[in-house]
């Protein structure tokens, strides 16, 4: 698979990574109950298919997610070491604390779960609604995770927002070598393109593009009758999304392959982590990354980009 390098951090991983909120998950949409077998099938599917990025946090599953993941790393130590596992801290099934003490210890809880001698990259986790400067405190998230960088736990932090409000005036601190941004850039989407894009090209901050299909509209295309869960899109917005499946048809080329590999045409968004549920999503999101998509289509594309400010998000 192609791979970029992920901004200042200079680490080099696939352009398609995998998301593990719904790692194993019986239903779409779902994370609360995850099949720990199902989960590291998907796990070991996509690391051999070329993701070399796994994505995770506590709150996955309430900690499913990275036991899942750690079972792997264990039995599979050949395909651990293909592979960048990055988590997060602050937002658990509890309930969010970006507290000093919560954030150091679920840190190393997160490193035991997982099996991992060091973090490349701990991501601070869904700070809405909590002032910056007490994130940004020697005594708050970035304070505890500065200690875990001494102590060399951590190598890298970021920010990983589902909120990109959140997300945007903490990339443009520059404190941060990466970023997780949900909910802000795809073919429907572009709020990125305001304040979290120009801050992360500014920065050289990494940015690893989560929810690139919009809940499943942009890999499959408008089904009638399908719950879009915690979107709520408007009849305007699925037609849009048709006449850009009829130019992929044109083209004979999947949707699905369309909006990952758009996104990560960005020269800053190294990669795109879309949630496999399992091991055939997993597989056919990394192919998707191979294939060739001509300059000539993305031409016919462009004028079909532009943001749904509303309709979009419930």
């Amino acid at each position: 698979m192609k791979t970029k390098i992920l901004g200042r951090t200079g680490l080099e991983v696939s352009v398609i990574g995998l998301g593990t909120i719904y790692v194993g998950s019986q239903s779409p949409g779902s994370a609360r109950q995850l099949d720990e077998e199902l989960g590291a099938q998907t796990v070991e599917a996509a690391i051999e298919a070329g993701c070399t990025l796994i994505d995770t946090a506590p709150l996955y599953g309430g900690t499913v997610s990275e036991k899942i993941i750690g079972s792997v790393v264990k039995q599979r130590p050949d395909l651990a070491a293909k592979c960048t596992i990055v988590t997060k801290a602050g937002n658990y099934r509890e309930g969010r604390d970006h507290s000093f003490d919560t954030i150091y210890r679920s840190v190393l809880a997160s490193q035991q779960r997982l099996g991992v001698e060091r973090f490349e990259i701990v991501y601070i986790h869904d700070a809405m609604d909590v002032p910056m400067d007490q994130i940004m405190s020697k005594n708050g998230a970035l304070g505890a995770l500065r200690k875990l960088q001494s102590e060399g736990v951590v190598r890298y932090i970021g920010s990983a927002s589902n909120d990109p409000q959140t997300n945007a005036p903490y990339i443009e601190t520059g404190e941060f070598d990466a970023a997780v941004v949900p909910d802000a850039w795809s073919l429907l989407n572009q709020l990125a393109a305001e304040r979290i894009l120009p801050a992360a090209e500014k920065h050289n901050v990494g940015i690893s593009c989560a929810t690139p299909f919009e809940v499943g509209l942009l890999a499959t295309g408008p089904i009638p009758g399908v719950d879009y869960g915690r979107r709520n899109f408007s009849e305007q917005c699925l037609a849009h999304v048709s006449k850009i499946q009829n130019l992929c048809q044109d083209y004979k080329i999947p949707l699905l392959a369309a909006s990952l590999q758009w996104c990560t045409r960005h020269p800053q968004v190294t990669c795109a982590i879309p949630g496999a549920r399992t091991s055939a999503e997993a597989v056919e999101n990394a192919q998707a990354a191979e294939l060739e998509i001509p300059e000539a289509f993305w031409e016919a594309l462009a004028p079909l980009i532009q943001h749904w400010e509303k309709g979009v998000h419930r």
